[in-house]
């Protein structure tokens, strides 16, 4: 299941004409999961301005796996699947309120110097709070759905 980070209730803001959650509030709640995180290890506002460094999402794909509605409860986890110096390959699992996963996010983010503007390594006590979250998922199951591509499959 990986590590839980992000809770909370679907305002009616985040549905759509069909009363689901709609495909840019997934995106949202992923994002702030992927917030959640940056604090998590050592990156909230007091931590970014002491090591003169940040955090840039590179890339995100979702999939969409069950339907979520305004007023229920969601939750995100997330499992690291890599990790280097300056990069995290990150996996997050959002579930309804039924506990089904509802989407997920294969994302990629890289570490990066503000005063340079250019990727740099993660700060000594980041990337040990890293290295220990990495650990905690080492032995979990890869997701099926990590490394997808996206396009039409076209039978033979």
């Amino acid at each position: 299941m990986g590590n839980a980070l992000y809770t909370r209730t679907v305002p009616n803001s985040w549905t759509d004409y069909n009363g689901h959650m709609n495909d840019a509030a997934y995106a949202a709640a992923f994002s702030h999961a992927g917030e959640a995180l940056i604090e998590r290890i050592g990156l909230d506002a007091d931590g970014r301005s002491r090591h003169g460094y940040t955090i840039f999402t590179l890339e995100t794909h979702i999939v969409y796996l069950n339907e979520v509605h305004e007023e229920e409860e969601i939750s995100i986890s997330v499992q690291f699947l890599d990790y280097d110096q300056k990069r995290l390959h990150l996996f997050y699992t959002m579930y309804n309120a039924s506990g089904e996963r509802a989407a997920v996010s294969e994302q990629m983010f890289m570490g990066m110097d503000t005063a340079t503007e250019h990727p740099a390594p993660f700060p000594e006590p980041v990337y040990a709070e890293v290295e220990m979250l990495a650990a905690s998922d080492k032995n979990l199951e890869r997701p099926h759905e990590a490394g997808r591509t996206i396009g039409i499959r076209r039978k033979g």
